[in-house]
This record gives structure tokens, sequence and C-alpha cells, in this order.
């Protein structure tokens, strides 16, 4: 009964005390005999059900804590490149000013920064952040202190890095809002 009203299933089988009914399976908290999709087409069936079903409680399917993506896989447009470890968040305006992206999955790796516009999918069901920047632009962006914030001249330093900046009027290609 106590399980019911959290909406937790009991993983160990209807009526069953450990172990004597079914295997305890791979489970979604709150979601009641749902387990992990296999096929692509599985998986979009899944996250469409997800949503619909958050739509339907008035839930907003798109908010999530910033601490749900931490450590998600980053991916480049030509691979894996590290993994995201935090957030800059601009509290005045309620904004994500950066993405941290540790790329020590790699051999000597760093942090670096990556601005939000740039991003070009999140998967929650993958764990994967999706930006339009190359695994070697990554690589060789400045470094990131975390000691400091950047400063402009570090911010213009990073979007002239990723080719982000119109150099004929200086203005930012992706701006931030």
């Amino acid at each position: 009964e106590q399980l019911g009203y959290y909406g937790h299933p009991i993983y160990w089988g209807e009526g069953q005390l450990l172990g004597g009914g079914a295997r305890p399976g791979i489970s979604l908290a709150g979601y009641p005999n749902v387990g992990l999709p296999a096929g692509p087409r599985e998986k979009k069936a899944f996250v469409d059900a997800m949503a619909k079903m958050h739509r339907d409680r008035g839930d907003d399917p798109h908010l999530r804590s910033c601490r749900a993506i931490e450590r998600y896989y980053f991916h480049a447009t030509d691979g894996d490149i590290g993994h995201l470890e935090s957030l800059l968040v601009d509290d005045d305006a309620w904004v994500i000013r950066y993405l941290v992206v540790n790329t020590s999955d790699w051999w000597l790796g760093h942090r670096t920064l990556v601005a939000p516009p740039w991003i070009t999918d999140i998967s929650w069901l993958e764990s994967t952040v999706s930006v339009d920047l190359t695994r070697q632009s990554i690589k060789d962006a400045p470094v990131y202190d975390s000691k400091a914030l950047p400063s402009p001249a570090q911010e213009r330093d990073l979007f002239d890095h990723y080719g982000r900046i119109d150099r004929a009027n200086g203005v930012s290609l992706a701006p931030i809002a």
C-alpha cells in the first residue's frame, strides 16, 4: 500500500516476499511494469509515451534538474569527447551561460566551456548531450579555470576559437539569451 502511494512498483512480484515471485528487473521508479526499450523505434515510442503521460498530468516534460544531466556523455559531430561536468548559471538572469565539458575521458584532457546555443540534442534516455562542434575543436578549446568566472576577453576568445564571431561586425553568431 505505501509503495503505491509514492508510485513505486513492488519489484519482487505482487504478493510475494523476497524473491518468491518474478525476478527483479530493470524498472523506472514511479512507472510500474516499465522496462528500458530495446531498439530505436521502441525508444522513440517510450519517450513519446512518457511525454504524453507528463502532459496529461500537467507536468512539463522538458523541465529537468541541472544535476540530472551532470555526467552525461558529450558527443561532438564526429564522436564522443568527454562528459558534462557542471553548468555555469547566471543567477541574476536565470539562464545557463555555459556547460563545463570535461575531456579527461581522453588522455591529458581538460575542462572547457560550451555555450547552450551550440547544443543540437539532449537525450534523456541515452544520457548524452550532442553539440555541433568537432572533437578536435573541443580538444583545442581554451582551458576553463574553475577558480574564476570567464572574463569578457576569455569569452570572446572562446567564441572566436569555435568560429562563432562575425569578425566584420564583432558580434556573436550564437548569442546567449
